[in-house]
């Protein structure tokens, strides 16, 4: 009883013991060991995010200037590059007569209307302009032979700007050949797939450039022949592409990497000269500031401490002149006090 009761006095007492020497210890060390563990966690963490941040603001921006360099390339490519072709109706009208040997008593005309703007071709683009003729292979068309067609080009009041005329005639075949190719193309001749017609196209201007005082607007077209037989005409005018042009239009994809890799190292450029220049000046003006202020600053101390001496010296002045003056009047307390200050 008494061994028991000295042993729980004895584990009692030791128990603050155990707990300063041996669990605090513990328990400290366990928290520190998990603290740091927390910190190092938060550490990387935030180390994670902001490089994630960092990351993702750099794709960003450099996404927006890729982007801005490809609008740049497309918004030049449509403004610099024309129209590849240019396709009208060509509508022909003539004069009737009621003679019996033939009803045309006019050469046949067309007037062709561009455009009712005020400019319808590229500037400084050469052009070249057809006429297409859809002739069927008729006898009057055979015995024709050869006939001139003429194109004059006018702006939108009516001012000549170009004419030319070119000699058009039906493709010769003997008539071994037609016999031959009739027979062939019978089958489809009887089903309508085929026809007996010919595809006449004449170049009327070759390298045709527009005036920028006098765009064209209007063409007529002039079929110097009343004997003529016609399906349909068409004009056709074809950008003919030199230079840069015929890189883009010929080798697009190259053209757009060449184009795109271009802008963006110019947009890459000056924006990284903006950036140098807007902290490089920053840079100087704290460092010019900071001379200005630890060369002017002394200089401000000592007219501070200046001033505090003169008020000091005024005062004691004053107290002094009052003490050995009271009896006089102003203006020889001023005397005094100027004299003192002497």
């Amino acid at each position: 009883m008494i061994v028991g009761v000295f042993c729980s006095l004895v584990s009692g007492a030791l128990k603050p013991f155990r707990r300063m020497m041996f669990t605090m210890p513990g328990l400290s060390y366990v928290n520190n060991r998990v603290e740091e563990i927390k910190d190092r966690s938060n550490e990387k963490i935030k180390k994670v995010k902001g490089t994630a941040l960092r990351g993702g603001i750099f794709i960003l921006s450099f996404s927006i200037i890729v982007w801005m360099a490809i609008f740049i390339y497309v918004a030049f490519y449509y403004t610099y590059m024309p129209a590849l072709t240019h396709v009208r109706p060509v509508h022909v009208q003539f004069k009737t007569c009621d003679d019996a040997e033939s009803s045309i008593c006019s050469f046949p005309y067309a007037h062709v209307i561009l455009t009712r703007r005020q400019q319808f071709l590229m500037v400084g683009q050469s052009y070249k302009i057809y006429l297409n003729f859809e002739m069927p292979e008729s006898v009057a068309n055979r015995n024709l032979g050869m006939f001139m067609v003429c194109l004059d080009l006018n702006d939108k009041d009516g001012t000549h700007v170009a004419r030319s005329c070119r000699p058009v005639m039906l493709h010769y075949r003997s008539r071994l050949l037609h016999i031959i190719k009739t027979v062939v193309m019978a089958p489809l001749l009887v089903l309508g797939t085929a026809e007996e017609k010919q595809l006449i196209t004449v170049e009327m201007f070759s390298d045709f450039e527009e005036d920028d005082n006098h765009p064209v607007t209007n063409m007529y077209v002039e079929i110097k022949s009343k004997k003529i037989e016609l399906y349909s005409s068409s004009m056709h005018i074809h950008a003919h592409f030199t230079g840069l042009r015929y890189l883009m239009f010929h080798w697009p994809v190259l053209s757009a990497i060449l184009g795109v890799g271009t802008n963006l190292f110019l947009i890459l450029f000056v924006l990284l000269l903006s950036w140098y220049h807007l902290f490089n000046n920053e840079s100087r003006t704290n460092y010019y500031s900071q001379v200005l202020r630890d060369k002017f600053y002394p200089l401000k101390k000592e007219d501070n401490m200046q001033k505090k001496e003169i008020l000091e010296l005024e005062d004691l002045s004053s107290d002094t002149n009052k003490a050995l003056c009271p009896q006089y009047p102003k203006s020889v307390v001023k005397k005094k006090v100027f004299l003192v200050h002497i």
